[in-house]
């Protein structure tokens, strides 16, 4: 009953209810003839009643986490597999929880046990002078559960981590140098027959470390992210997995990772309404040189209907901005910008009337006043927090 309560604490599941994985796994200590065979193989009804779940490492106690060789050197290898070196006759410890799931001798990884976690996680220790488990027991972390061996005179533990069966980086989360683990949350999401692992938050991820600095700066913490922040949909964990309303302050985004679209422009339609405007219309002259507003990736680059030539641009936090009517685009499709790169030239293709640049932004998909962000007058971001909610639009409150 203990396990049972642990195994439920453990886990969160983006989107859905919270859920314990065993609650429609099979029995953790009983497992099929392939399953204790097999390294690699999928874990039956990992992914039954959603495509993505969470684990939160930050609540995993001292005791509920040990490195598999506490006084080992660790390497990374290719695959995904954490070589460890020690001396001869260490013995080599659970990570975490769980239930063995396999200890056999096999023709290239010699002795091998595999433990599966209650959190969804599997452990492989592989090149074991010994395995000291039987399939089916249960073990502690920290627990020994083999004694290392020897290859070609060095004494190593091959140790990685799965999920479903496929590898992931073990530097997700251990600190390799440490040996700690990493306090964050991760997000483990189905893409076809791959497992993608993606750091949503903790304090050791970009998010929770900018968090714990700003919290420092201020003495209280603020619930958005610290200085430094950037727009790169590359460099930013989406917080939606985790949170329906989150807070954008813009006067933390560096002033190298914002840009005004058109640099010296005065607005000559703004944006709304009787005509129901969906961007604002500033203008300068012929060709002019058109920027991107964020970091961000190109999503679209081409002619667009009465747009004429049109550019979109992804961008954080589900935000898109559009550029269109350029007389020429410098960028295509799936190219990554910079806040500030020339993505285009003014012009008045489409159904324009004169050279201009009309420009839009949208949030989760939804258009919104570009004057919310800038101030067209002074050509700079505002000085306003941004609430931001799935589904529901974006409040703009302005920063005390």
């Amino acid at each position: 009953m203990k396990r049972i309560k642990k195994g439920l604490r453990l886990m969160a599941v983006a989107g859905l209810m919270v859920f314990s994985l065993s609650s429609f796994m099979p029995a953790k200590n009983v497992f099929t003839a392939a399953e204790q065979q097999q390294v690699s193989i999928a874990t039956p009804g990992l992914f039954a009643q959603s495509q993505a779940f969470n684990v939160d490492f930050e609540i995993f106690r001292a005791k509920e986490y040990s490195f598999p060789l506490p006084v080992g050197k660790a390497a990374l290898q290719n695959n995904n597999v954490l070589r460890i070196s020690t001396s001869k006759g260490d013995a080599v410890k659970a990570m975490l929880e769980g239930y063995v799931r396999l200890s056999r001798k096999t023709e290239s990884m010699g002795n091998v046990i595999v433990v599966r976690h209650d959190c969804g996680l599997e452990t492989v220790y592989a090149n074991n002078a010994e395995n000291l488990v039987k399939v089916g027991q249960h073990v502690d972390a920290g627990q020994t559960i083999a004694i290392v061996g020897s290859k070609e005179g060095e004494t190593y533990c091959d140790f990685s981590i799965m999920v479903n069966g496929g590898r992931l980086n073990p530097e997700t989360f251990i600190e390799l140098k440490s040996h700690k683990l990493r306090r964050q949350t991760v997000q483990f999401r189905k893409q076809g027959a791959r497992v993608i692992a993606s750091v949503i938050g903790g304090k050791d991820s970009s998010a929770g470390r900018n968090a714990e600095a700003d919290k420092e700066a201020s003495g209280k913490k603020k619930s958005g992210i610290g200085d430094g922040m950037t727009l790169d949909p590359d460099e930013v964990n989406d917080p939606f997995t985790i949170t329906n309303t989150f807070e954008l302050d813009l006067e933390k985004i560096e002033k190298t990772a914002w840009a005004y679209p058109l640099p010296g422009a005065k607005v000559i339609s703004p944006y709304g309404g009787k005509r129901r405007h969906s961007g604002v219309d500033l203008k300068t002259c012929p060709n002019d040189e058109i920027v991107a507003a964020f970091d961000g990736t190109v999503v679209a680059s081409g002619p667009f209907y009465g747009y004429g030539n049109c550019i979109r641009i992804k961008h954080a936090y589900g935000f898109e901005t559009l550029y269109s009517h350029q007389s020429r685009n410098k960028v295509k499709k799936g190219d990554k910008v910079k806040a500030g790169q020339v993505i285009g030239l003014t012009g008045r293709t489409g159904r324009a009337t004169t050279e201009h640049l009309h420009f839009e932004v949208s949030f989760d998909g939804r258009r919104l006043d570009p004057a919310i962000i800038y101030d067209h007058g002074k050509h700079q971001l505002k000085p306003v927090t941004l609430h931001l909610t799935k589904g529901r639009g974006v409040k703009s409150v302005k920063n005390q």
